[in-house]
This record gives C-alpha cells, sequence and structure tokens, in this order.
C-alpha cells in the first residue's frame, strides 16, 4: 500500500499536515471555549492599552502572581485571516516570541510561535500559550488566552519588569500553511507597555475628595504626524489650598491609540492673568505667557494607569503663593494622518481639602529637548545622559534632601532603557529608576538619567525634541518636601558642538566649515556618519563641558552658572526610597 499516490491532491496533503499537528495546536471552529476554564466574563482584565493607531487592535490582560501567569485579552475590531501578537526584546519582527491565530480559508486555527532571524515564522514544538476562549461579541472579535512569565523555552520571551515591547499584525490572506508567512511581507507595528504591574490594591481615597477635570476642549486633531495642544484652563476663583491625592487619564473613546501623552502645567503665581488660548503650542503667535506656565502638576503617558500620592504628602493646588491658571498640553501621534478626529481628553484630578503633612514636588531631569544632542544613525546601542548636577542641587535642595517616592519615564521610539542614579563622591550609590528595556561631571550630589537607543533601522541621525521621530531622554520624579527646582537638566556645550563638526568634516576631507551658518539639524545631517564619527560623538558628550539647565517653578533659572565643571565637594543629601514605577 502506496501513503501518497499520483492522484492525491494539494488539498489532501494540506489536510494531513494540519492533522499532524492536531496535538499542537488548538483548532478554532467559530467559537472555541477550552474545557474546565472560566469564561472571560468572570475574569477582569484591568490594564488595557490600544496598540494600532486606527483603535482595530486593543490588548488587555490580567495578571496572576500566584500562578505566575499573565492573562491576556486580544480584541480586534475586524478580523480579516487572521492575527499575530509577539514579543521581542526591542520590538524587532525577527526572533520574536508569537501567538497567531489564522486560517486556512476552511479552518482556524491558533498556535504558539517563533519568528527567525530572518522574520519567517514556524510554529514552536513547546505550546506555551493557552486558549481560554475565542469568540464573536459586540465590538469585535475576542481572543483570551493566557501564558506563563517564564516558559523554560529559549525560544520564549521572559516577563519581567520593565517595558515589554509588544509586536502586532494583520492577516490579509488565508495561509494553507504557517510556514509561508514571513513578518517583513505583512502589516505590522509595535507597542511599549509596562505589562507586571503592582498586585497591591489601590490605596483608598478621602472621603472629602472631589475631582478637577482638565482637558481639550472638543479639539480637531490636526492632520499631521505630530501634534503638541495647549488650553488654558482656569480654576475656581478664590480657590483655597487642597492636595491632589491622585490623578488619572481621561481620553475620549476611539483616541487612545492617538494620545500618546498628558501633561498639566501650573503658571506662574506672579503672573496675574494668563489670555485664553486653545490651539497649537508651535504657534508662533500664542501668547507669551503661556512660557511661564511650567510647574508640572501631572504627567501622563500611554500605557500609565491612575497616579495615587503616599499617605503623607499631596501636591498643593490653590491657596496664596498658587496661580488660578492652568495649561493643558496633549501630545498627539498621529502616523496615519487620520482627520476630522475630535478630542476631549485630558487629566482627572483627584484634591482634598484635607492637608496632608508634606508638600510633594515633580522635577524634570534628563536632557533638554534640543537638536544639540543626537543619535547617530545605524547604532545598535548609543547612550546619551543628562545630569542635575551638584551647582544644582546644592543652590535648590534643602539640606535635610528630599525622598523620591515615584518616576515617570519617558523616550520617543529609538528608545530602548532609562535609568536615573545618584550619585555620591564620584560613586553611583542608588537606582532612582531603570528600565533595562528602556565621566567628568561626576562630582558631589549629582543625579544622572541616562538613556539607551537603537537607530539600527535609521539612515539618518536622530535628533533631540518633540516630535515622534525626534528623541527625548526624561524622567520626572515624584518627591517631598516640596521645592522650587521644577527642572533640572543639561546638553553638551554648543561651542565644544561646534569644534565637533569642525573636526569631523575635517577629517573626511570636508575643510569647508559651515559652523555657525547652518543650523545644528542640517549640521547633523550634512556629516559623513561611520564608526568613528559616532565613537568620537560618543566621547565628546561623554567628556565636554555641559550647558545647565536649573529652572524655578516660575520658569525662571536659579542663580547658577551655566556651565558645568562642577568642583562643589558637598551637597544636599538626597535620600532615596523605593518608586513607584509608571509607564511612558
Amino acid at each position: 500500500m502506496r501513503i501518497f499516490s499520483k492522484n492525491l491532491r494539494l488539498q489532501d496533503i494540506t489536510i494531513m499536515y494540519f492533522t499532524a499537528l492536531a496535538t499542537l495546536m488548538v483548532i478554532l471552529v467559530a467559537s472555541y471555549q477550552a474545557p474546565g476554564t472560566a469564561p472571560s466574563a468572570s475574569l477582569p482584565m484591568p490594564f488595557r492599552v490600544p496598540l494600532d493607531p486606527r483603535g482595530e487592535l486593543q490588548l488587555a490582560w490580567n495578571i496572576s502572581y500566584a500562578g505566575q501567569e499573565v492573562y491576556m485579552e486580544l480584541r480586534v475590531a475586524k478580523l480579516r485571516h487572521g492575527i499575530i501578537l509577539g514579543m521581542s526584546d526591542r520590538g524587532e519582527l525577527t526572533n520574536a516570541d508569537l501567538v497567531v491565530l489564522w486560517d486556512s480559508g476552511t479552518t482556524s486555527y491558533f498556535g504558539d510561535a517563533w519568528s527567525d532571524s530572518k522574520g519567517h515564522v514556524s510554529l514552536d514544538s513547546q505550546q506555551d500559550y493557552e486558549l481560554i476562549e475565542a469568540k464573536q461579541k459586540t465590538g469585535g472579535f475576542y481572543l483570551l488566552f493566557k501564558r506563563p512569565f517564564s516558559t523554560c523555552d529559549p525560544r520564549d520571551y521572559l516577563i519581567e519588569e520593565g517595558t515589554v515591547h509588544i509586536i502586532y499584525g494583520f492577516l490579509d490572506k488565508p495561509l494553507a500553511l504557517l510556514e509561508q508567512l514571513n513578518l517583513s511581507r505583512i502589516n505590522t507595528g509595535v507597542q511599549r507597555i509596562v505589562m507586571l504591574r503592582p498586585d497591591t490594591p489601590p490605596p483608598i481615597l478621602p472621603p472629602d475628595v472631589q475631582t478637577l477635570d482638565v482637558v481639550a476642549p472638543d479639539v480637531i486633531i490636526p492632520s499631521q504626524e505630530t501634534t503638541y495642544w495647549c488650553f488654558i484652563q482656569k480654576l475656581p476663583e478664590n480657590m483655597p489650598k487642597n492636595h491632589i491625592v491622585m490623578y488619572e487619564s481621561v481620553i475620549t473613546p476611539g483616541n487612545e491609540a492617538i494620545v500618546h501623552h498628558i501633561e498639566v502645567f501650573e503658571c506662574a503665581p506672579d503672573i496675574r492673568e494668563v489670555p485664553e488660548y486653545s490651539g497649537s503650542c508651535d504657534d508662533k503667535m500664542k501668547p507669551g505667557k503661556l512660557n511661564f506656565c511650567r510647574h508640572v502638576l501631572a504627567a501622563w503617558a500611554m500605557g500609565a494607569e491612575a497616579f495615587y500620592y503616599p499617605p503623607d504628602a499631596g501636591l498643593p493646588m490653590g491657596g496664596p503663593g498658587s496661580s488660578r491658571f492652568l495649561r493643558l498640553e496633549v501630545h498627539y501621534h498621529n502616523p496615519l494622518i487620520i482627520s476630522d478626529r475630535r478630542d476631549s481628553s485630558g487629566i482627572r484630578l483627584h484634591y482634598t481639602p484635607s492637608l496632608r503633612p508634606f508638600d510633594a514636588g515633580i522635577m524634570e531631569l534628563g536632557l533638554v529637548y534640543t537638536p544639540l544632542m543626537a543619535i547617530p544613525p545605524k547604532q545598535q546601542t548609543f547612550y546619551l545622559s543628562g545630569y542635575c548636577t551638584s551647582k544644582c542641587t546644592q543652590t535648590a535642595l534643602p539640606p535635610g534632601g528630599i525622598n523620591i517616592f515615584a518616576s515617570q519615564l519617558h523616550t520617543h521610539l529609538a528608545g530602548r532603557g532609562v535609568r536615573t542614579v545618584l550619585v555620591r563622591g564620584g560613586k553611583e550609590l542608588e537606582v532612582v529608576q531603570e528600565d533595562p528595556h528602556f565621566s567628568t561631571h561626576y562630582q558631589g550630589d549629582i543625579l544622572i538619567t541616562k538613556c539607551t537607543y537603537n537607530t539600527e533601522d535609521r539612515s539618518k541621525p536622530t535628533v533631540g525634541g518633540f516630535g515622534i521621530m525626534e528623541e527625548m531622554c526624561v524622567n520626572y520624579i515624584h518627591y517631598y518636601p516640596r521645592t522650587q527646582l521644577e527642572l533640572c537638566k543639561s546638553h553638551v556645550d554648543p561651542q565644544y558642538l561646534q569644534k565637533y563638526f569642525n573636526f569631523i568634516n575635517r577629517f573626511h576631507g570636508n575643510d569647508q566649515c559651515v559652523c555657525g551658518e547652518t543650523s545644528v539639524t542640517d549640521q547633523y545631517s550634512q556629516l559623513q556618519w561611520d564608526m568613528f564619527s559616532a565613537e568620537v560623538l560618543d566621547s565628546l558628550y561623554n567628556t565636554a563641558p555641559i550647558s545647565m539647565h536649573c529652572n524655578q517653578s516660575t520658569a525662571r533659572l536659579f542663580p547658577v552658572s551655566p556651565k558645568s565643571h562642577t568642583n562643589i565637594q558637598q551637597t544636599a543629601k538626597l535620600p532615596i526610597k523605593p518608586v513607584q514605577k509608571q509607564s511612558g
């Protein structure tokens, strides 16, 4: 008896292939619910994030620390021929851990898979994603499954603290064989989340808590990739001093994937009147007084949960010495250039008149938003560091020090890691906050925020700035007791950067100096980039003098020298407490 005959059809071979794999896969027929598992309706999903800009794909999840498992629910607004969800170290499509739902044109399949170094997909011999439910419901197709934090499978991603890079893809055609799939040939994207969240219950708010929504006034989101929208809102007349004890985002339904991050600032108290304004923060015609609205009250980024203050501290709002004017700033990231989308997103402040023992404050650390700091193209790993030097901490912080209780890290798309450390006596003492998936200045007490970037997929340098394809390196630290220090950031000295441009151009045989005649961004773009140019730039950032921005909450500088060749040997002590982790 022959196994194959000349009359055997390709369809028959395909059926036999899938039959052989049945022990490795769960077959879905219209709707499937695994035996012995609870239906999704009884499983709460407290964490959720949109994956794609159109909002067609949303991931929700819950965490079982007892079982060391993550339960995930994927909602697909319109399911075509399949969907891919995966995790990889930096959001790459290669060497990724995948879960795949696909159909052959007649039958649907679910399985644990992986991609190789070229993006080719294969079914994993060890199936660690367990399907719980797959069903069409109101609002789309829902896929509920779970997997352990650690699977001991070398092809699987280890789910741990810090940022998890989620990759996704849509299948527009049926697949006879999963091995026909290459991730580079389908519509894919990446989203960053903090998957493992604290399993402690949220604090109970005081009974006299009130709320204030600071939201955009039904804005039509501009049809461009990056927009920073500013809006001035007044506090109630003669509002007494209150303490903000919690804040959370308020996102317009359908815009979850476009609202990238939000900030609420209080204006300087000595500015008696701030004109009404609702428009682009970059508009040259905006009122100049908006520049004096820089005291941070709240900061939120996509994926972050509600923020709670510790029981002995609250952020002051209202009362003598404060301003009646708040400035809302919303960053819209609209890569698909979606038009006619209205938005009223913002932040809800929860505040109480029952004051706590300490006033809390927020301080911005890292790098100034400037093209002076750049990442060369084609870099697997490149570091930029922002300094809060002893000249600033000694001037601005109290002798008893400050207590840091929370931290919010933020970069843009090229960011791979963020780490803030306290340096005393030339030694790193404590980590203020670190996300691993995210020098001559080491004197005195210093807070150093170091960001890691990857630009392997970019052919041009990436400069610092507000655009999503530009970069940031920011850590908002929450602390008490409050001081007037609002911002403590740095950038390389511009004169030394010009020396770098002059040197590299001459090294590559270009003796024509354009220093001062063109913008820094253009000078970076015009350089001949190679390993030598990148290494010299890295050396410059680590050895050249820096310019410090040591700003008060009034947006004015503290009286310290802008050049930071600091020789201060003793500064304010900075006792560090465990931080409350936030994404961003």
